[in-house]
């Protein structure tokens, strides 16, 4: 087994987290999903991210079980689902993650998306009483931080205006061809750290001549580069991989830098592999 990845970011209240997560979305769920994950914490992997929607906490959970290692090394994220936005159900969905998982606590519990639809007095009433309940599970030692996911400037306003307890974490789409500046920008302002869920941009971003070129100039594969860009932004990367190989490489980042020049090249693509999931427009 490979030593587990040793950098971390650390976050407002102190926790730290590991830079690299390893992502669950859309890894198929079959008779490879479980052998999928024990690779990965053999590689080093101790960050998995997960949410309510994913349907694979159960299966996440008895895969870290069975590694051997104590729980306290993992580091682990879940996301509550549009269904449990408010006061009321959020708190019963953090016990349906952490039941699924059979753990007793979760290291980072956030905001799967925005409630942005309709009237702004509504949706913001909406993710303020979502967000009570988070720092009511916060403040009884439940879960080590709290933060939200796809929530652009726009949405934090009136979020922080009523919170006690400033999200920790913001997780956006975050790529080269996608580097949403203005919300990283308006977080890292306020001390919350970012997140970049499909760093590697779905697979197409990586075969785009500039990022193969700038990987070229480094001898490292474009996907290397794309995190690596994520990584001396201050973004702390979520890759998914299925792929031994590429597993390995998605956490063999930090032997080489960017040039100045390259990391603006990347930060100024047009836009490239955007998902097409938008906060305001999303219809869940």
């Amino acid at each position: 087994m490979t030593e587990p990845l040793k950098e971390t970011v650390v976050l407002a209240n102190g926790v730290e987290m590991p830079t690299i997560g390893f992502g669950t979305w859309q890894i198929p769920i079959n008779e490879h999903f479980q052998s999928t994950i024990q690779t990965a914490i053999q590689l080093g992997y101790r960050h998995f991210d997960t949410a309510q929607i994913y349907n694979n906490a159960a299966l996440i959970g008895d895969v870290i079980r069975e590694s051997g290692i104590p729980r306290s090394e993992f580091f682990l994220t879940s996301k509550i689902w549009a269904s449990h936005r408010s006061f009321e159900s959020a708190e019963d969905a953090y016990e349906m993650i952490r039941e699924q998982m059979q753990v007793d606590y979760l290291d980072l519990l956030l905001i799967h998306w925005p409630a942005a639809q309709g009237e702004p007095m509504v949706w913001q009433a909406q993710n303020a009483g979502t967000w009570r309940a988070f720092e009511k599970i916060y403040k009884a030692g439940a879960v080590r931080a709290i933060g939200v996911s796809n929530f652009l400037p726009h949405h934090l306003v009136p979020l922080l205006a009523r919170a006690k307890v400033r999200p920790m974490v913001n997780q956006l789409e975050i790529h080269p061809g996608y580097p949403q500046r203005g919300a990283v920008r308006f977080c890292m302002d306020r001390g919350i750290r970012v997140q970049a869920w499909s760093p590697l941009g779905r697979g197409t971003l990586l075969k785009h001549p500039v990022l193969e070129r700038i990987a070229a100039n480094h001898g490292v594969s474009p996907a290397q580069a794309a995190l690596r860009w994520c990584i001396e932004l201050g973004i702390a990367p979520i890759p998914k991989a299925t792929d031994f190989h590429h597993q390995k490489e998605n956490l063999d980042v930090f032997g080489f830098s960017l040039t100045d020049e390259e990391r603006d090249e990347l930060s100024s693509l047009p836009q490239t592999a955007f998902s097409g999931l938008h906060p305001d427009t999303v219809t869940f």
